[in-house]
């Protein structure tokens, strides 16, 4: 885990380039660099401590905030998703490139911290849409009301 939120910085940089790139993520133009810059670092700097001590609660706020955030910047709910997918395969691509011999990703696979942070990810998607979905409900509602 020292390893990945040591080079946080790196993570965060790389990751966005590769959003840029992505033709899955044109709408992440709408959402200000600063935010992506800042939530992507946060992730990878703080992802020990969002396996080891963050509760399934702290996900579901954390997340539901960010989906509701880009529903409201304008960002699609299967672009939401691809920028979580996204930033979990850049974690995964600096693994592979910053492995050793005897500590190959393979080797990473068979322990906890592997599936540690698959449930993350998974759990970080779900509240996303979730948040995204609520967001969308209550617009929706505030827009039936007025007409």
């Amino acid at each position: 885990m020292h390893l990945i939120e040591s080079h946080s910085k790196e993570l965060a940089t790389e990751l966005l380039a590769r959003a840029r790139q992505a033709p899955h993520l044109a709408s992440f133009s709408r959402v200000p660099e600063h935010e992506l810059r800042q939530r992507v670092y946060e992730i990878y700097s703080q992802l020990g401590q969002w396996l080891a001590t963050r509760t399934e609660r702290d996900i579901e706020h954390q997340y539901s905030e960010i989906g509701a955030r880009r529903y409201r910047q304008g960002v699609p709910l299967s672009e939401l998703l691809w920028a979580i997918v996204l930033t979990k395969d850049n974690l995964w691509d600096f693994l592979y490139r910053e492995s050793w011999p005897g500590f190959e990703i393979e080797v990473l696979a068979e322990h906890d911290m592997f599936r540690m942070i698959d449930h993350f990810f998974n759990r970080a998607m779900f509240y996303a849409a979730r948040g995204f979905e609520q967001a969308e409900r209550t617009e929706q509602a505030l827009i039936a009301a007025a007409n």
